[in-house]
């Protein structure tokens, strides 16, 4: 089964008429530096124009193991790779917004700026029908991660070429102050390779968006 190649406008075309049935939950997944906050924002803002509270994104990065437990795990410099997520943590939030049986669930938002999470930082409320869910990790094919897919109703890959990638992080990491030093070797000892994970080890998405 190959990905059906789609653009933004259209995707959110398909969520809205799959909303009318009931809350549906898309995944947005793509390494990082591919875009996946801009894009599932810019499909929220979409669809919020289309009616206002129809969609609310939930970030993946929320669930981001705090440095306190990191560092003293030896984990630190891999922060950002698979096992340093609260997979479980973000599995029973997807399951509590499948069940919609309360009014709102408080979600955690990772605050780049400090590298922390901050714990409800965001309510997503029972009455909004598009959850757009983004992360790196959401189509691993590995436990724990392999659990999450069922909860999905549709699925999205962000296709972006490993250049433009390393570009993309480079100038992140120089944005937050990092010396040539230190940026070369987030890109290469975690960075990437956690985008390569990514590309060759999650299950197939339903449609792909493409960056060139």
């Amino acid at each position: 089964m190959k990905s059906e190649t789609i653009e933004i406008a259209d995707l959110a075309t398909i969520l809205e008429r799959r909303a009318e049935k009931g809350r549906v939950i898309a995944a947005v997944v793509g390494a990082p530096g591919s875009g996946k906050s801009t894009i599932a924002e810019k499909l929220a803002g979409k669809l919020n124009a289309v009616r206002p509270e129809m969609a609310a994104v939930l970030p993946m990065d929320g669930y981001h193991y705090d440095d306190l437990y990191l560092g003293p795990a030896g984990l630190l410099a891999r922060k950002g790779a698979p096992h340093t997520f609260d997979v479980d943590g973000l599995y029973h939030v997807l399951r509590r917004m499948r069940a919609r049986d309360e009014v709102s669930v408080a979600v955690p938002v990772f605050d780049r700026k400090i590298e922390i999470a901050r714990a409800g930082a965001r309510l997503i409320s029972a009455a909004v029908p598009v959850i757009i869910v983004e992360g790196n990790y959401l189509l691993l094919q590995s436990d724990p991660w392999a659990r999450l897919r069922p909860l999905f109703d549709v699925t999205v890959m962000l296709d972006v070429a490993e250049g433009l990638l390393r570009s993309r992080l480079t100038g992140r990491w120089n944005r937050f102050g990092l010396t040539g030093a230190e940026i070369q070797r987030k890109l290469e000892d975690n960075d990437l390779p956690n985008g390569r994970l990514v590309r060759t080890q999650s299950a197939v998405a339903d449609y792909r968006i493409v960056t060139v």
